[in-house]
């Protein structure tokens, strides 16, 4: 059974504590003797407000405690003579989330105003008013509220020191595994390759050199071995794009598009919005958007013009490819694993893909990769 399923929302838990000690206080306070009319209304407002106010106390730790300290200032001085749980609750909220000097200043001058309020605004011999003072917030309370915001936090930072621990052995491990997976790829498969390659390609030339008929199966088995030979050299390099060898990003696209431009493709790129940074994987998989693309217009598209166009938007990266290769009948050629590829990595981002022919000929790839939460 999943607990996290039946966890109660800490909005609810906040509240319900802050109910729960504003309902003891008044009650405490009612029940004592306290002053009569405007003050007592006074009062029972203080004590109230410094209970409701710990519905705030993650959200706003120091300011529940700056509002929970003075309501103890007001409501003594209105003349409930009331242990001031909701600070001592303020003071655990604060030292949890790591305020521990701040609580531990405003705490000093709390109880230094409590007892100058109490010898200020209550009657008797100073010995008795300082000792009512020190009835109100007992510094073993006190020292106790610490103690425990202290434990709490402690345990906190353990749990997510060990859950940090977990995840980079978790991703270690991975990137082991993915380490040896291309190990044991590039020495089974990439000599083997080479050999069909290199043997295909001397017997193509044998039979030309002869004034032979190459047979079809012959020229199917070389186009195969040269494709396989750049699937498995694109699959090892993905395998091995670790934390490592930084990834190629945004930043790399202008040497590619260059790159494609040495190969007799006319290649242009065009920045467009105001460029600004973005997330590691938007950026590594912009640029494998491009360098899938063009590879592809290379291969297959008989295009002599591609253009590249990276548009940074408020909420997200537009990426459009462009060429002026064959045009198809079909509506989109059959997706191979370039193309899986990169819905795969749109996917993952919660991105938009579009693969399709042009209406005014060659292909077009466009992908929307959101920049805001993006994993």
């Amino acid at each position: 059974m999943d607990k996290g399923r039946f966890a109660v929302p800490a909005g609810v838990t906040d509240w319900a504590t802050a109910v729960g000690v504003a309902a003891l206080l008044l009650g405490t306070g009612l029940s004592g003797p306290h002053p009569a009319g405007g003050r007592e209304l006074l009062g029972s407002a203080l004590l109230a407000a410094g209970g409701l106010a710990l519905a705030a106390r993650r959200r706003a730790p120091l300011v529940v405690l700056a509002v929970t300290g003075l309501c103890a200032v007001g409501h003594l001085g209105a003349g409930f003579e009331v242990l001031a749980v909701s600070y001592l609750v303020a003071v655990y909220g604060a030292v949890r989330a790591g305020h521990r000097a701040v609580a531990l200043a405003v705490s000093a001058g709390l109880l230094a105003v409590l007892h100058l309020t109490a010898l200020v605004l209550h009657d008797g011999p100073a010995r008795e008013v300082v000792a009512r003072a020190r009835s109100t917030l007992e510094l073993a309370w006190l020292i106790a509220a610490f103690a425990a915001g202290e434990a709490v936090r402690q345990a906190e930072r353990r749990a997510d020191e060990a859950e940090r621990t977990r995840e980079e052995t978790a991703r270690r491990r991975a990137d082991e595994e993915r380490l040896r997976i291309a190990r044991e790829l590039h020495d089974s498969l990439t000599h083997q390759i080479s050999v069909i390659k290199v043997q295909s390609e001397v017997a193509v030339h044998v039979a030309r050199r002869r004034g032979e008929q190459v047979p079809e199966a012959l020229l199917a088995i070389q186009e195969a071995g040269r494709e396989a030979s750049r699937e498995l050299r694109a699959t090892l390099e993905a395998l091995r794009d670790d934390d490592t060898a930084p990834p190629h990003g945004l930043d790399h696209v202008p040497d590619l598009v260059k790159r494609f431009q040495g190969t007799g493709l006319e290649t242009t790129l065009t920045i467009g919005g105001h460029p600004h940074a973005v997330p590691a994987a938007v950026s590594r998989t912009a640029y494998r958007i491009v360098q899938e693309s063009l590879t592809n217009v290379v291969r297959h598209a008989a295009a002599t013009t591609a253009s590249v166009l990276i548009d940074y938007r408020p909420d997200a990266l537009a990426v459009r490819v462009d060429d002026n290769g064959r045009t198809t009948l079909h509506p989109a050629p059959a997706p191979g694993l370039g193309l899986l590829g990169m819905h795969e990595r749109v996917t993952a981002l919660g991105g938009r893909l579009r693969t399709e022919p042009r209406g005014a000929g060659g292909f077009t790839v466009q992908a929307e990769l959101p920049t805001n939460g993006a994993p």
